[in-house]
């Protein structure tokens, strides 16, 4: 329905956070074999099981990066 994270947000994982660098509205239609293959998956089926939730109306790309956690944090 709406995006979960913000731009310049930062997220904490197990290991290390992402920082979100933007996040644009796009359509299904721009969800392409390409872009699926950029984001890591094999195809756009794939990237539609992990990222379809809900009624799929409303389509975000959420670009991010990965901040690798500081030595000696714990």
């Amino acid at each position: 329905m709406r995006p979960h994270v913000r731009a310049g947000g930062r997220y904490r994982f197990e290991e290390g956070e992402i920082e979100v660098d933007s996040i644009v509205p796009i359509t299904l239609e721009q969800i392409t074999p390409r872009l699926a293959r950029e984001c890591g998956f094999a195809g756009v089926s794939d990237l539609l099981k992990v990222a379809k939730h809900g009624p799929g109306e409303n389509v975000y790309l959420v670009e991010f990066h990965y901040i690798a956690p500081k030595s000696g944090r714990r």
